[in-house]
């Protein structure tokens, strides 16, 4: 096999030195972590993951190949691609190819033979960092120009990537089943399985561009609201906030997940801030608040919204009592948010969890009743 050097910069200096792989050239982001043992194509191809290079802590990257069928979305959007060992052979009844011919065909620029874990370590200790992956005739670039580039890139903070990842039309998803009405989603770098769950409950599903008005989301007559994942910083995000708040002034139900649970939290009145290293990965201990019930679950967010743990507070957009429904029992994080006085709740990790697990699949039944009490109220 032919040896073709690669490099992953970080901005404090630190360099890791391993082998091509996938496209080559130059990529920059900033550079996180993701915990899960599975599902690294569902991981590269979540929108949320845009303007990140990702690096994987699980050891053996690619043997499953990929399909057809397991894309959370109709590309890869990682800006990088780092793991430790990444397998030659393909060994899958499923799989329609390997893991890096797709990285090349989609000029995704990866590396491979670093020691991810000695990464993971450096990020935990001085949290999340701009880098840069170089290879090809990027490799030879010199250290300082390397750095020079990292450096000169775009922090996460203050960023809004909505407009990169969102849909610029409008489709429909149709309800499986008989219908209980439209579902306005805007889309905000949504993935394909919330779709297919929030169909399977019975909404013709209305994606929405994100750059959507207020009358034009009305127009569509929906039952209710629904905020996706996505990438960014909700503090850059104003224009959803304002919708949002409209969309909450109107009665309307209401359910977001993880970029929707932040910009939630903006509509009710509260901030956000950067996490250190954020939640990556499959494996996230989360406790429901109603239920007291502990679920392991799927996390991908690099931000959170800085609202009372433990007690009900009033929102401070005059919108009533709301409680942190959901805390994350490994540093307290808040995971969701539940209005009492509005039909109105989030949640800031993915219970769609594509590559697993399912421990949360229920808050999708738990938005269909709300839909459902909230039709029959107003009658």
């Amino acid at each position: 096999m032919t040896f073709e050097p690669a490099v992953l910069v970080l901005e404090d200096g630190t360099r890791y030195l391993g082998q091509a792989y996938g496209a080559r050239g130059q990529r920059l982001g900033e550079v996180v972590f993701a915990t899960g043992m599975t599902g690294y194509q569902e991981t590269i191809t979540d929108p949320s993951y845009a303007g990140q290079i990702v690096v994987m802590t699980a050891p053996h990257i690619g043997n499953t190949g990929v399909n057809d069928e397991d894309p959370e979305s109709s590309r890869i959007w990682v800006s990088g691609f780092v793991v430790r060992d990444a397998s030659r052979v393909v060994s899958n009844y499923r799989a329609d190819g390997s893991l890096d011919d797709d990285l090349v065909t989609q000029n995704i620029v990866g590396i491979s033979g670093v020691d991810t874990r000695a990464i993971t370590r450096r990020l935990r200790d001085s949290g999340s960092m701009r880098g840069g992956i170089f290879s090809g005739a990027d490799a030879e670039l010199s250290d300082a120009e390397q750095l020079a580039a990292v450096t000169a890139a775009a922090q996460m903070s203050g960023q809004s990537l909505s407009s990169e990842v969102s849909t610029s039309e409008t489709y429909v998803v149709a309800a499986v089943g008989e219908s209980i009405g439209r579902l306005a989603v805007l889309d905000l770098g949504v993935k394909t399985s919330t779709l297919n769950y929030l169909a399977e409950r019975g909404f013709d599903v209305h994606v929405l561009p994100q750059t959507v008005t207020f009358d034009e989301l009305l127009s569509i007559e929906p039952v209710a609201v629904f905020y996706s994942n996505g990438p960014g910083d909700p503090s850059a995000s104003d224009a959803h906030v304002a919708l949002l708040t409209e969309v909450l002034k109107k009665g309307l139900p209401f359910f977001g997940i993880c970029f929707g649970n932040q910009l939630l939290g903006r509509a009710l009145g509260y901030g956000t801030y950067k996490l250190p290293f954020g939640h990556r990965g499959i494996n996230q201990p989360v406790i429901d608040v109603q239920t007291q019930r502990t679920e392991i679950t799927a996390h991908n967010h690099g931000f959170a919204v800085d609202a009372p743990v433990g007690e009900i507070s009033q929102s401070p957009a005059g919108f009533g009592r709301v409680e942190v429904s959901h805390v994350n029992l490994n540093d307290n994080v808040v995971e969701g948010l539940r209005a009492l006085d509005i039909p109105a709740f989030s949640v800031q990790y993915h219970p769609e969890a594509a590559s697993g697990p399912h421990d949360a699949n229920y808050l999708f039944d738990r938005f269909r009743d709300l839909v459902l009490e909230n039709a029959k109220d107003s009658k």
